[in-house]
């Protein structure tokens, strides 16, 4: 364990096995659209790695395409300011769209993500998102795919970061307060 964590929520094994079970689920449930595939949107840079992971045990065909979105800047709370830093490349209209997002807070940058998708005209929008954490949220955002609840904590690895630092860690673990405060 990296010595700035206080503790490990999630381990590399636990992770493979969920991400396993929701690219099964995906799977599953787009088996009838097999033929079209579908599109898996990551929101960056957080939910690269949960994307790269995830596609890898969908069994149809798929595109990987990339957003960025920020609303954090380099601190530890939302700034509520959503800006796209980022766009697809790849037109969704008519398509299967599946946004891979790291982890659902507030919900606010979703629903304006979700906002702005939904005004291209896929076939569907759906997300997979790899952590919720358990705060109430001020944006209701359905969640048809999620990897796990976590603790209202400052949580990094796995695609999650501090100041960008972190995201290389196999597991998913609370940062202690002395190093973000």
């Amino acid at each position: 364990m990296h010595d700035d964590i206080a503790e490990i929520l999630f381990t590399e094994d636990e992770i493979a096995q969920r991400v396993g079970e929701i690219g099964r689920a995906i799977t599953r449930d787009y088996a009838d659209v097999a033929d079209e595939g579908i599109v898996l949107v990551s929101v960056l840079r957080g939910a690269a790695i949960f994307m790269a992971d995830l596609a890898r045990v969908i069994d149809l065909p798929l595109e990987m395409d990339y957003m960025a979105v920020s609303s954090y800047g380099s601190g530890t709370k939302s700034s509520g300011v959503i800006r796209i830093l980022k766009d697809l490349s790849t037109n969704i209209e008519g398509r299967h769209v599946i946004v891979a997002e790291d982890i659902l807070d507030s919900g606010l940058t979703l629903e304006y993500l979700l906002k702005n998708l939904s005004e291209r005209h896929p076939a569907s929008l759906r997300v997979a998102t790899f952590l919720r954490k358990q705060t109430q949220p001020q944006a209701e955002i359905d969640c048809t795919y999620l990897g796990f609840e976590c603790p209202d904590s400052f949580i990094v690895g796995y695609g999650l970061d501090y100041a960008e630092h972190y995201r290389n860690l196999p597991y998913v673990g609370v940062l202690k307060p002395e190093v973000y405060r």
